[in-house]
């Protein structure tokens, strides 16, 4: 395969099989898409702005050895496609946990594990306001979780979290490729003195937060839909 065409081909190796189960009769994820455009919609048009922001100021960059090349502003097409393609991939994997596991298993939990990722992405983002990439991602995922659970008091965020926990793995996978793991050079560098300068293996750990605050704003809005529509 032509290096050029690696980010493209994990966008769609990403959609591909959510895409092609979501006609599963039992469960027909394509009866929910007029939930889920605003919910892909919105937080994709807020992260590709951060992304462009940030890219701009050199806190993160792309390597055009394994990129097409077509450029949107100062981000690579599949960049892009990543806010449509992930979050896709992953809205479906949160319905069909709900399609599977019928009891809600983190129900009693919630609050307790909202307290926790609160408490900690707070104290992170202060104690670290200097570093870009830490603070925005931090205090962004603190301050939706606190909304969430304190305000608009939701109870979908157990199964959220459920969800977030299974996508890990394919996360570690996918994100490892961009970030280094099993290539000879990433697609995506990071500039060090705006991160914790953590990896798990290549992966800043900040990318598992940022990460979880994208499929968060997504669910967030799927639930907002479907409900608002009822």
């Amino acid at each position: 395969m032509n290096s050029n065409y690696l980010y493209l081909t994990l966008d769609i190796l990403t959609i591909s099989v959510p895409f092609i189960f979501s006609f599963y009769p039992k469960a027909n994820f394509s009866k929910q898409w007029r939930h889920l455009w605003l919910a892909i919609l919105i937080p994709g048009i807020a992260f590709i702005v951060w992304d462009e922001i940030f890219t701009r100021l050199g806190i993160w960059g792309f390597n055009s050895s394994y990129l097409t090349g077509v450029q949107i502003g100062s981000l690579p097409v599949e960049e892009v496609l990543f806010f449509i393609c992930i979050p896709y991939a992953c809205v479906f994997t949160y319905e069909a946990f709900n399609y599977l596991a019928r009891r809600d298993i983190l129900h009693s939990f919630q609050k307790t594990i909202s307290i926790l990722l609160i408490t900690m992405s707070l104290s992170i983002g202060l104690l670290h306001a200097d570093k870009w990439y830490t603070l925005t991602t931090f205090m962004g995922l603190s301050i939706a979780l606190s909304l969430l659970q304190f305000v608009w008091k939701v109870s979908f965020l157990a199964r959220f979290y459920l969800t977030y926990f299974a996508l890990l793995l394919p996360f570690f996978i996918i994100n490892g490729i961009l970030t280094g793991s099993w290539i000879d050079e990433p697609v995506v560098w990071y500039n060090n003195t705006e991160n914790l300068g953590i990896r798990i293996v290549t992966i800043p750990v900040e990318d598992v937060f940022y990460g979880m605050l994208l499929i968060l704003l997504n669910i967030s809005l799927f639930e907002w839909q479907r409900h608002a529509t009822r």
